[in-house]
């Protein structure tokens, strides 16, 4: 036999699991219960090339044997009570979820304070969300999870009034309370009708906030406008406002018309608060006289009314109307028939749609705003989202991608000034919020510190990356101002109360993949989640639309003149092009990027634009296997020739799968610059450096034939795609077990799976409760390949430590690369992997030591393998991987590991004081924490409905024990398991202010406003040992006099550790005891 083709195998066959001694832990292995069998397979790799690192020349090295009895395991004695433990533990752990980062889901209302300068959204699930300046955010919920149909803000006070949609009022206060404002429900009201009156009597369709702050009036469908009393809501009626009333009012000619139906709009007068403006649906406007009770004036249109605008200076009333048109009145007329001063369709003659809502708005220049919703012309744009703003010969529409909820616009707010002078509109759509610059030429749109509209394209995935060192942060955000060269230099206008918090003292990415071939660049660092940079991988391939192609590209002369504002692109050129793993080295600047085609780029940062050919290298996962054939997507076609990159993260090479399976998950390692990369097929590793492939190891089971099946749906829903996928999963299985006979017992595990786009990347994910129990080699999906992972630890034997590359699949396989594969009997699949130094701490991230930023790893001592498998833990000793410890996930309300993570929890008391745990999420949505290496379970809490597959499948946990991850398609909650670190908006906001805020100023630039206000909008509080309550996150220190002296005390601790005196430690790793 060949050296090629020859394999070393010894297997060593474990005993059978037996039920464990009433003396053992539920959950905990019992002494001498091995469950996994270890096998040492060598794989001989291609012939060294010259030059080849040392990591890919150990490759080829033939491996030991391994045998002999495994070491006995610890037997544990059942916990006792430790007070000293649990006073610890609530030093270290505390749940809370802390924000909500994003767009909220389904907008249903907006109002806006000018005087407090706060924004206020209502959802479609009966939430309330205020924003003013960057970190000032309150969220409210309605004890009914009713629509927010309507939002009022009481003038000049922290008051607001909420209608829903069950005709229900409620009052919400904004309360000072240790410090910090809190919003608060404080009543709440349904206006009743006679007895026996029919529902449309009482149902409010206008809420009209009186300056007085005590009255509220109320318009209804029966035409009645009644009065209420605040803050009790006690209806006032003898101030009530009857359509007979009004009637009796009229002249004949008027009184022959049906002019009453339901009460449309409600407006006080600009001057005099002793009259109000009332208009109806069938036309007719009123200007009541509130002491009189009579009409003093009244206008009546031939169309149907649809809304109101009073002009600051009270003499001029401006109507539109149903069929596209608006009229404008003149206050001074007194002739008993008055007629409009002007009558207009915009985008006439042929028929429009409706004009919903209007301003009409004067300038010190003389010429006025005129901004209207709709209108657009029925046949041809009547599909269109648009908002209209008219002034001085200049007219555009705006066209939005996403239906128009309502919009207001930012005035001058003192009541005495003779000009409104209009600077911003402020458009509330149904994906996104969009603020234009009005005081600009051209009317740019504003770049927002918040709401960021994440679901622009759908989220596929996304990755945390903690203490983003300065260098990579400014070079990020450089590359990121210039493409933000279409956005006003306007300062963020709405910008009521003040962020009491101090400044986050690191700086943490977030980086999300999306359907449409793009990442995106968060700045997570605080509670304002804000777009730093986007990264586009659609210029590396050839699709149906071009790079440089807009989709607002329309001719000068076009009417209506429409252009597309916003984000928000639900559409996707090609479903290939999604991202589906993202790994960054902060350190390097390296990138990689993996796609839905089995394309995997690796990418590297560069501050000028530049034109190159990416290197496009193939891995055949399925070489050397025969009787195998892809049936489902083809792979993406790479663009020939030199491309032209902007600055910024820019590819150099191209892996391209075989087959173009979607890629399940990757590794990138940039101080030995190798990315490894895993599919339904297999894995492989190749190195970027030198641009050749080092290996591939095909893990496809003969019976895994629906990995070679995967029809590439579009689906723009996660949980769409999901129910789908299972449905899938659930007859193939069926069917396959009925097809195909058991497999030998024993056999080596060369399986794989798993291979359709979507139901790929979940079917780990999906909340489904089972015990614990032995899998077939038969079932499908198997062998798809769900962790990798880097280290350098001892393998070969205890005296020597080498590289080394880890794979677990599917099917409960580990594969450590060239050296040995452990097959965990019960065959659940392996999420996690994890080696631990000698001291018990998981092993530093490629270049952190070279950087001084961390303690060089314990390779002094033995190491130690920790697997994580979907039912259970496991650690084992290296070299000799042994089983060590064990704990049972499974062995109660089966729950199974969906993420899982390492994380540094630091005292609440202690400062220098830490320990390493693993964060875990499980199938039922709980949170726990689990010790590290003992296996004993810290905490646990229940963070996310079980139901919620989407949330659960969409989980990021971070390196201080914070997670994100995903309530709506466009919005991330997140969340901390640290009592030291927590991330929430602490701010203050008071009616009694009395600084007069300036208008926002122009000229800061979206670059320099995104530098300096990146610290001021985060909020980061130490929380008191026994504090409850949302809070925040974050560790990396950016002052220079803190690092000095990390610096010095590191020096100290290490002695005489020269090659690390330099260090700029984040935390100092230490043991896990108690």
């Amino acid at each position: 036999m060949s050296p090629r083709s020859a394999s070393l195998v010894a297997r060593q066959t474990l005993s059978p699991e037996r039920p464990p001694s009433s003396g053992q832990r539920a959950g905990q292995s019992r002494e001498g219960d091995p469950q996994d069998s270890v096998e040492s397979i060598a794989s001989v790799p291609p012939p060294e090339a010259p030059g080849r690192p040392r990591f890919l020349k150990l490759l080829r090295r033939e491996p030991a044997c391994l045998g002999g009895p495994h070491n006995k395991m610890r037997r544990f004695l059942r916990p006792g009570h430790d007070p000293a433990r649990e006073r610890l533990k609530r030093d270290l752990f505390q749940f809370n979820k802390t924000v909500e980062h994003g767009f909220p889901h389904q907008p249903s209302a907006l109002g806006y304070s000018p005087s407090l300068r706060i924004l206020a959204i209502g959802t479609r699930s009966g939430a309330v969300k205020l924003y003013g300046a960057p970190g000032v955010e309150f969220m409210g919920l309605h004890r009914e999870n009713n629509t927010v149909v309507q939002i009022h803000f009481l003038p000049g006070q922290c008051q607001l009034v909420t209608l829903l949609d069950d005709n229900s009022l409620h009052l919400w206060s904004l309360k000072v309370k240790g410090g910090v404002s809190e919003l608060q429900e404080d009543e709440t009201f349904t206006l009743r009708g006679p007895p026996g009156a029919a529902p449309s009597a009482t149902q409010i369709t206008v809420v009209l906030p009186h300056s007085s702050h005590q009255l509220l009036y109320l318009g209804t469908e029966s035409g009645n406008v009644f009065a209420v009393r605040l803050p009790a809501f006690r209806t006032l009626e003898d101030r009530a406002i009857s359509s007979d009333a009004v009637l009796q009012w009229l002249p004949e000619e008027a009184r022959q018309r049906r002019v009453f139906e339901m009460v449309e709009a409600l407006q006080e007068h600009p001057r005099d608060p002793n009259q109000i403006l009332i208009g109806y649906s069938r036309g007719l406007v009123v200007i009541w006289d509130l002491q009189g009770s009579r009409v003093l004036s009244h206008f009546l249109s031939s169309q149907q009314l649809e809304n109101v605008f009073w002009q600051r200076d009270s003499r001029l009333i401006v109507s539109c109307h149903s069929d596209g048109s608006y009229c404008q009145w003149r206050m001074t007329s007194n002739s008993p028939k008055p007629e409009p001063l002007r009558s207009c369709v915009p985008y006439g003659p042929f028929p429009c749609k409706a004009i919903t809502k209007i301003f009409w708005l004067t300038t010190k220049q003389g010429l006025p705003f005129t901004i209207f919703q709709g209108g657009m012309p029925r046949a041809s744009y009547g599909d269109r989202h648009c908002i209209s703003v008219v002034h001085s010969g200049q007219q555009t529409a705006f066209d939005f991608t996403s239906r128009v909820i309502d919009f207001t616009v930012l005035i001058e707010v003192d009541p005495a000034a003779a000009f409104d002078d209009p600077y911003a509109l402020v458009v509330l759509a149904e994906e996104e919020l969009v603020v234009i610059d009005l005081q600009t030429a051209g009317w740019p749109p504003v770049q927002p510190p918040y709401l960021a509209s994440l679901h622009c394209s759908a989220i596929t995935c996304s990755h945390h990356v903690s203490n983003i060192p300065l260098k990579l942060w400014e070079r990020i955000i450089a590359a990121g101002s210039r493409q933000s060269t279409h956005f006003s230099t306007m300062e963020w206008p709405i910008d009521g109360g003040t962020s009491l918090a101090p400044a986050p003292p690191q700086r943490d990415l977030l980086l999300t993949g999306h359907e449409d071939g793009t990442v995106r660049f968060w700045d997570a660092s605080g509670v304002c989640l804000r777009l730093l940079y986007k990264l586009s991988t659609v210029r590396v391939f050839l699709t149906d639309t071009e790079p440089n192609e807009s989709l607002s590209a329309q001719g000068e002369e076009e009417w209506p003149p429409l252009r597309k504002v916003g984000s928000f692109d639900p559409y996707s050129d090609d479903p290939r092009l999604g991202i589906q793993k993202i790994f960054l080295c902060k350190y390097s600047g390296y990138l990689a990027v993996a796609g839905t085609a089995g394309q995997v780029l690796v990418l590297e940062l560069n501050d000028e634009e530049a034109e190159h050919a990416v290197e496009q290298v193939e891995a055949d996962l399925l070489r050397d296997q025969e009787g195998y054939r892809w049936k489902g997507h083809e792979r993406l076609c790479a663009r020939p020739g030199p491309v032209h990159f902007e600055p910024g993260f820019q590819p150099f090479v191209l892996v391209q799968c075989q087959p173009p399976a979607v890629v399940t998950s990757l590794a990138l390692h940039s101080e030995w610059r190798l990315v490894a990369f895993g599919t339904s097929h297999g894995f492989g590793l190749f190195d970027h450096q030198q641009r050749r492939q080092v290996f591939v190891k095909c893990t496809l089971h003969p019976s895994d034939q629906l990995a070679l099946e995967g029809p590439l749906s579009r689906v723009k829903s996660l949980k769409k795609s999901l129910r789908q996928s299972f449905r899938r999963i659930r007859r193939s299985r069926a069917s396959s077990r009925k097809r195909r006979p058991a497999g030998p017992p024993g056999e080596v595990q060369e399986g794989s799976s798993r291979a359709e786009r979507t139901g790929l990347q979940n079917m780990e994910l999906a909340p489904v409760q089972r015990k614990i129990e032995a899998r077939s080699a038969e079932d499908s999906f198997t062998g798809f390949v769900r962790t990798l992972y880097f280290a350098d630890t001892y393998l070969r034997d205890s005296s020597r430590h080498c590289p080394s590359l880890w794979a677990g699949t599917n099917g409960g396989t580990v594969y450590a690369f060239a050296l040995r594969e452990i097959q965990l009997m019960h065959r659940a699949p392996v999420v996690g992997i994890l080696v631990l130094d000698g001291h018990s701490v998981p092993l530093p991230e490629p270049l952190e030591v070279a950087h001084d930023l961390s303690k060089s790893p314990d390779m002094q001592g033995s190491h130690q393998l920790l697997v994580v498998s979907e039912e259970q833990f496991k650690v084992f000793t290296l070299p000799k991987v042994s089983a060590r410890l064990k704990l049972k996930l499974t062995a109660l309300e089966g729950s199974r590991v969906r993420r899982v993570s390492a994380a540094r929890f630091g005292s609440c008391r202690a400062e220098d004081y830490g320990e390493h745990h693993l964060a875990v999420l499980t199938n039922l949505g709980d949170v726990q924490v689990v010790s590290l290496p003992l296996l004993k379970p810290q905490v646990r809490y229940s963070c996310i409905r079980r139901e919620d597959v989407s949330g659960i499948a969409s989980c990021v946990f971070t390196k201080y024990g914070q997670g994100f991850y995903l309530i709506s398609p466009s919005e991330f909650e997140r969340f901390s398991l640290s009592t030291k670190w927590l991330v929430e908006p602490r701010c203050l906001v008071d009616s009694a202010e009395s600084k007069k805020r300036s208008r926002p100023r122009n000229g800061s630039g979206p670059e320099k406003s995104l530098g300096r206000a990146r610290w001021v909008e985060g909020q980061v509080a130490f929380a008191p040992p026994r504090r409850s309550g949302p809070v925040m996150e974050h560790a990396l220190l950016n002052d220079e006099r803190v690092l000095k002296e990390i610096q010095s005390t590191l020096e100290g601790d290490r002695g005489t550790a020269a090659s690390l005196a330099k260090a700029k430690a984040l935390s100092t790793p230490c043991s896990n005891q108690a």
